[in-house]
């Protein structure tokens, strides 16, 4: 397991991986941007296709609408499948049931090396709606080797089969989406048994350096996994006795996992957190802000990360407990989104994130005093009580309560 920080140190390991693919690489990213760095990771994709590798590319209709025209014609000649996923369409967003993503960042070569985590294919020093970045964006990933690595080929292959179906159905081609769900079900009747149940496939213990590790790949979805990822965090949670530091881009949580920090800094849990300082989307900014009141007064440390994007989606709990993954603790990522975080127990690994949030708060951070808080200006408290409120109702429409 190694903690990757950036794409400056995702992208190296991802293109050296891929460039030694002998079979197979799977691939889900919300954002594919083959500007700057990201053009690494397509080569490496095109390359290996054109050598014979199976390689399999999902990429969100929100976060990446098309892909490049002078790439597409580059994949489909390599022989690179790729596809969008959930295309917006005629009515775009106006549909609430495209408010159901995919998030997750994943890739798994050869069924040997997988990768998770909260990294787009993007450039650090860039983004799509402000251009240019003085300093890098903030984020994480993990590389995984091992038992862990079939669960990721299984999550990765029963979507392709899944959106093939939903793709053959839009086009009305029902033999074909016959014989794709045909498909799909063999390949989760394999995973199945090749790896036994979902919970035995993901989780794996080892020793090593004198040390036990034991890591779980954790699923959000709309069907069988809706509410594992806040579960997961809501039990370190309530385990905590010394320490919590999380770093999350979009911080709204709900009334559990809002109580489940409060009542940690209650009992005398030192609770950190990280979140983003810099405006970014109107929701996310102002209905973050709309919470730290109650969890100031309870005694909860805000941090706010503003030297760049902070896009992380991490946590340590009690220097052995960690979490790396895709998942925002805001409804759209614990309620609609397709997500992927790992879980570790393992001390080296926890103390090696502990360390660089540690430093990311004591350099580039700036704490939210709870006096300078309250006294606010009138305008920033209506915006952000109106940010929540809008959140609500949007998630009202989708059936959802948070």
């Amino acid at each position: 397991m190694q903690l990757l920080q950036g794409a400056s140190a995702l992208f190296p390991a991802l293109v050296s991986a891929i460039e030694h693919s002998a079979h197979e690489v799977r691939m889900e990213t919300y954002i594919f941007s083959v500007e700057a760095a990201g053009e690494s990771v397509a080569m490496a994709l095109e390359q290996a296709a054109r050598r014979g590798v199976a390689v399999y590319l999902v990429m969100d209709g929100v976060g990446t609408p098309s892909l490049a025209p002078p790439w597409a014609s580059r994949f489909d000649a390599a022989g690179v499948k790729w596809r969008i996923f959930s295309p917006l369409g005629r009515w775009g967003l106006l549909v609430p049931s495209r408010w159901r993503r995919l998030h997750r960042k994943l890739c798994v070569v050869d069924g040997s090396v997988a990768f998770c985590g909260g990294i787009n294919v993007l450039d650090d020093w860039y983004d799509p709606n402000h251009g240019a970045l003085k300093a890098p964006r903030f984020d994480f990933a993990v590389q995984v080797t091992g038992p862990l690595v079939q669960a990721v080929h299984a999550a990765t292959t029963q979507l392709w089969w899944r959106s093939q179906v939903a793709s053959t159905m839009r086009q009305s081609d029902f033999s074909a989406a016959w014989l794709a769900l045909q498909e799909a079900v063999k390949v989760k009747l394999q995973a199945g048994s090749a790896t036994g149940t979902p919970k035995e496939a993901s989780a794996w213990a080892s020793e090593a350096a004198g040390h036990n590790t034991s890591a779980d790949l954790v699923l959000r979805d709309n069907l069988r996994n809706r509410s594992r990822i806040e579960r997961a965090y809501r039990r370190a949670i309530g385990a905590a006795r010394h320490e919590i530091i999380i770093a999350n881009a979009y911080f709204v949580p709900g009334r559990k996992l809002r109580k489940g920090l409060m009542h940690a800094a209650q009992r005398g849990v030192r609770v950190r957190l990280l979140l983003q300082g810099r405006y970014e989307y109107f929701m996310q900014y102002h209905a973050a802000r709309s919470v730290y009141g109650v969890l100031l007064a309870a005694g909860v440390e805000i941090h706010e990360y503003s030297v760049s994007f902070l896009h992380a989606k991490v946590a340590v709990i009690d220097g052995h407990w960690a979490t790396v993954g895709s998942s925002n603790l805001d409804p759209l990522s614990l309620l609609l989104a397709r997500e992927a975080n790992v879980v570790v127990d393992d001390a080296a690994f926890a103390q090696d994130l502990r360390a660089r949030l540690e430093q990311a708060m004591v350099q580039d951070g700036v704490r939210v005093d709870p006096a300078q808080y309250a006294r606010r200006p009138w305008r920033q408290r209506f915006l952000d009580r109106l940010a929540l409120g809008v959140m609500r109702i949007l998630l009202f429409l989708t059936g959802k309560r948070y």
